[in-house]
Parts: C-alpha cells; sequence; structure tokens
C-alpha cells in the first residue's frame, strides 16, 4: 500500500461522516448538542446546518492540509524516511474525526452514552500512535517535537523523539485508566499530556546544552 491508497482510505473516512450527515439531518432537530463539559453533560448547542457541515468540511481541510506538508517541508527528503507511519497517522486522525462527527450525530438522534468518555478514549488512541509516529520521525519542519534545540542538532532529535515517543504511549495508557476516575476523567489525560509537553522541551535543552559543552553537537547540516 502506498501514499495514494493511504490517503484514499483518509479521504474515504471524511466522505462517511459526509454521508452520516446527509443520512441523519431528516431526523435531527433544527438544534443540537454539540458540546459536553468534563462531566459529560451536554453545555452548548448549534444549529442543525451548522453541526452537519463543521467536522465533515473540518476533515477534508485538514486532511487536504497534511496531504500538502510533505510537499512543502524544506527537509521533505526525511518526512519520505517515514513516510508511511504519518500517512497512517493521516488515517487515524481521519478516523478521529468521523468517529467524534458520528458519536454527535447518534448522541442527538436519542442513543444514550457518555460523549466525553467516548472522546477521551478515542484521543487516548491517536496519542499512542503519536507516540509511534515519533520514534520513527526525522528531523522536518512540521512533523514531531520541534524545539529550536531539536531542529538544530540530529541528535537531539532523535534522543527527544525517543523520550517523546515513550512519554505519549505512557500518556495514552494514563487517558484509558483515567476513564474509571468519573468527574476527574479529563485530568488524567490533560496533566499527562501537558507534563509531557514540558519535560519533553526541557529535555531537548538541556540535551542541546549537555552535548554542546562536550563538543558533540553536529549542527543543522546533520
Amino acid at each position: 500500500m502506498n501514499t495514494t491508497h493511504r490517503f484514499g482510505i483518509a479521504a474515504a473516512l471524511v466522505a462517511v461522516s459526509a454521508l452520516v450527515s446527509v443520512l441523519a439531518a431528516p431526523s435531527l432537530p433544527d438544534t443540537v448538542v454539540t458540546h459536553w463539559n468534563a462531566a459529560g453533560e451536554p453545555d452548548g448547542t448549534m444549529s442543525k446546518t451548522a453541526a452537519l457541515a463543521l467536522i465533515p468540511a473540518l476533515s477534508a481541510v485538514l486532511v487536504a492540509l497534511l496531504a500538502l506538508v510533505p510537499r512543502v517541508d524544506p527537509l521533505g527528503e526525511n518526512v519520505a524516511d517515514f513516510r508511511a507511519y504519518y500517512d497512517w497517522f493521516v488515517v487515524l486522525f481521519a478516523g478521529f474525526m468521523t468517529l467524534v462527527h458520528g458519536g454527535v450525530v447518534a448522541f442527538n438522534l436519542g442513543y444514550e452514552f457518555d460523549f466525553t468518555l467516548l472522546v477521551l478514549a478515542a484521543v487516548a488512541g491517536l496519542l499512542y500512535y503519536v507516540g509511534v509516529l515519533l520514534t520513527h520521525a526525522e528531523r522536518n519542519w512540521f512533523v514531531g517535537i520541534r524545539t529550536p534545540w531539536t531542529l538544530s542538532d540530529e541528535t537531539v532529535w532523535d534522543r527527544t523523539h525517543e523520550l517523546g515517543g515513550r512519554l505519549f504511549k505512557l500518556t495514552a495508557v494514563v487517558s484509558l485508566v483515567g476513564l474509571l476516575a468519573g468527574d476527574y476523567t479529563v485530568y488524567f489525560l490533560l496533566v499527562p499530556a501537558l507534563a509531557t509537553a514540558a519535560i519533553t522541551v526541557a529535555y531537548s535543552y538541556y540535551l542541546y546544552e549537555r552535548l554542546d559543552d562536550a563538543g558533540e553537537t553536529a549542527g543543522p547540516g546533520a
């Protein structure tokens, strides 16, 4: 399977979202629930037309932009080295958006379930794959942990992404465990995710300074 086929799957998932909107439109009220709080309680609405168009349109735009990224990246040849992992991320992202859209439609059709738990479980799965992607990502300008220090040195990039990949996978696991925590579930995602972001940025700076002091930094041309 090549890039064209993988992006074809992503496009098909976007089309599924649009089809769901078309099929569900006659059965939905003029105003639909589109937002839930951390406790899983509905707390925001939109017009039916806007709600049914939003996610399919947004998904289409984002998939198109993600298809363009490798073409405009000055280090696009590096993206080619992990292109399959990148493409599958796009597929999973499109699937995530389709799942969220399907959940919104199902809820407003009268099906009873905790929408917040659905989204958090899906986010956990996406974060786990981000961890996989990071461990394979080569230095580039759009994908990965892009700090001044990772972009300046190949070794810093590689070691930071190795750590980041493990932390994102751990965040996903903690998030899944947090699904059992009731009203505190969302914090099992937010706290580890923010900690992962802070740790990887700080680690990239620390590692760059340590290697620089040791005369081991290779510079941006590595």
